[in-house]
């Protein structure tokens, strides 16, 4: 399927008396026949929707037609682009952990890697993209988690070598976590590169006409 054809019809695939375009589903809670059904979908989580903060058919809609463009297995939306990144690095990083990352990326995400997650005891290991495998990976240390870069660095528009990251990482053993906000999956897809984790600010291109902010994370 090309990926004009993904982002009208991926995502969403109506049954029987359904609607035909995505429903904006308001609710944040769901019914349920009986006290019984409610017990059983806490006591085993299923896909059933219980409460809009873990789901919404909505939502959900958009994370799939996402994961599907960019080739991964699942997504999932945040409130922002930060959220997004926020949220890749403390998955895999904890207080005394550190992880890699371009020094070529978004002053917000600068901002966030040294001053937010500092405060949570994570650190931040700043390398020069274009160095050699070599030298990248001497940045590595025991306790380094995971490696970070942007498809196409804003704002300097610099280029990463996506395969040389993944390289890099995955000989180190860590997930290499890519920002592809600038290039979207129309331009990019690094998950065929060697990515593991793609996030993006869904307020840039994905959105293209400034009216939402939100963020997506897409796992391989």
């Amino acid at each position: 399927m090309h990926n004009q054809t993904k982002l009208i019809h991926a995502g969403y695939v109506p049954g029987n008396k359904d609607p035909r375009q995505v429903p904006i589903v308001q609710s944040t809670t769901y019914t349920f026949d009986s006290s019984d059904d409610i017990a059983a979908v806490f006591d085993e989580p299923t896909h059933a929707l219980i409460y809009s903060r873990f789901a919404n058919p909505t939502v959900m809609a958009v994370e799939s037609k996402i994961a599907e463009l960019e080739g991964g297995a699942a997504a999932m939306a945040t409130s922002s682009g930060q959220a997004a990144t926020a949220l890749s690095i403390m998955n895999v990083c904890s207080a005394g952990d550190s992880f890699v990352a371009s020094s070529e990326i978004y002053g917000g995400t600068l901002n966030l890697f040294h001053t937010t997650l500092k405060r949570f005891g994570i650190e931040v290991i700043y390398v020069d993209q274009d160095a050699s495998e070599e030298e990248i990976a001497a940045a590595f240390k025991p306790n380094t988690k995971a490696l970070f870069g942007e498809t196409i660095g804003n704002p300097a528009m610099s280029v990463l070598d996506i395969e040389k990251f993944a390289r890099i990482a995955h000989d180190q053993g860590v997930p290499l976590i890519i920002d592809s906000t600038f290039a979207t999956p129309m331009l990019c897809r690094p998950i065929e590169h060697g990515a593991d984790v793609v996030i993006h600010s869904t307020s840039k291109y994905l959105d293209g006409h400034a009216v939402q902010v939100g963020g997506m994370i897409v796992d391989a």
